[in-house]
């Protein structure tokens, strides 16, 4: 299966053939964001950033994560996935070690709505 995403549809190629997939009949709904590590965090000690977004449509968005005002080089990101009702979810993680006096945060941009996300620190 293929497909090519617009802003408003996705057109989906299947053996039975092309599909046409409107969003616009969707009402816009925002992302659910949960920032956490994969280990409690302790200063100067290796660790996961994990950014996880969910329950949002349409699918356009873009997940950051920042320390301090810099994107964190070498991210991962799973692929765009959704569930009924295209409720999309998706999930960015980087390795880092968090320094004190450093601000951690997820930036998630959807659509036109930019928001920053904390994560805190075990201690």
């Amino acid at each position: 299966m293929l497909s090519k995403r617009s802003s408003r549809h996705t057109a989906v190629l299947s053996t039975s053939g092309l599909t046409l997939v409107s969003f616009s009949m969707c009402p816009p709904v925002p992302p659910k964001v949960q920032v956490y590590s994969y280990k409690p965090g302790q200063y100067g000690e290796e660790n996961i950033l994990i950014c996880h977004v969910s329950g949002f449509h349409p699918p356009d968005i873009k997940i950051q994560l920042m320390e301090d005002k810099m994107e964190l080089p070498n991210a991962k990101q799973t692929d765009l996935a959704f569930k009924q009702g295209w409720h999309f979810h998706l999930t960015k993680n980087v390795a880092f070690t968090p320094m004190t006096g450093k601000e951690y945060y997820c930036k998630v941009t959807h659509g036109a709505i930019e928001k920053d996300y904390s994560w805190a620190t075990s201690m």
